[in-house]
């Protein structure tokens, strides 16, 4: 029987992983080749700039012009049964992987914790994106990482990145709620998260 991790324990016993945090080719979809094709540049200019801070959707969308949301309306609006919370740690969430070393989704709310008190979460929920810090020497970035495919420890890691000596005062989750929720759907609008080849994020320090 698989053990069951509780998220809110184990943040208390990581140390920061924030230089350390990677997104592997196996834990992220396919991007789709039309989505470089944006009229707002350096979206993935490490470090700098509109996109170095991820706080919430809308903010992070507001920078492009009508014209690219008319040319990619799965883009700029979530899918049913997709939704997005913020939370301050500790969440107050019990994860617990799907399959050995791929995905999570949420086996219970602590009483009384940040969850159950902000209310939107629903137990069988499924994580799809988190934010996290990456730094390479003098630069940082938030950034909100596809996480249908991260297994449990890099969920933990993820989490535990968003800390205040980054500004980061909240941890932005987005989940899918299966019974809602078109999974083709899903997974097509969170590719326009997905870092590309040649980012850091995908790069071993």
């Amino acid at each position: 029987k698989m053990k069951m991790k509780s998220e809110f324990l184990v943040l208390y016993c990581l140390l920061s992983v924030a230089g350390a945090f990677v997104v592997k080719p196996s834990d992220t979809f396919r991007r789709d080749a039309t989505l470089n094709s944006f009229s707002v540049p350096n979206m993935w200019n490490f470090g700098k700039g509109t996109f170095k801070f991820y706080r919430n959707f809308e903010d992070w969308m507001k920078v492009f012009p009508d014209e690219d949301r008319q040319a990619y309306p799965e883009v700029f609006n979530m899918p049913k049964g997709v939704y997005e919370v913020s939370l301050t740690k500790p969440l107050g969430i019990v994860f617990e992987e799907i399959e050995v070393g791929k995905g999570v989704y949420v086996q219970d709310l602590v009483e009384g914790g940040a969850a159950e008190r902000q209310g939107k979460i629903r137990k069988g929920d499924i994580l799809v994106g988190v934010t996290a810090v990456k730094v390479i020497g003098a630069n940082w970035e938030r950034r909100l990482i596809p996480a249908r495919s991260f297994d449990f420890d890099t969920v933990v890691g993820a989490i535990s990145s968003n800390e205040m000596k980054w500004s980061c005062d909240d941890v932005v989750l987005m989940f899918e709620r299966p019974e809602e929720a078109d999974v083709a759907k899903t997974d097509e609008f969170i590719q326009f998260f997905n870092p590309p080849g040649n980012s850091p994020w995908k790069l071993q320090q």
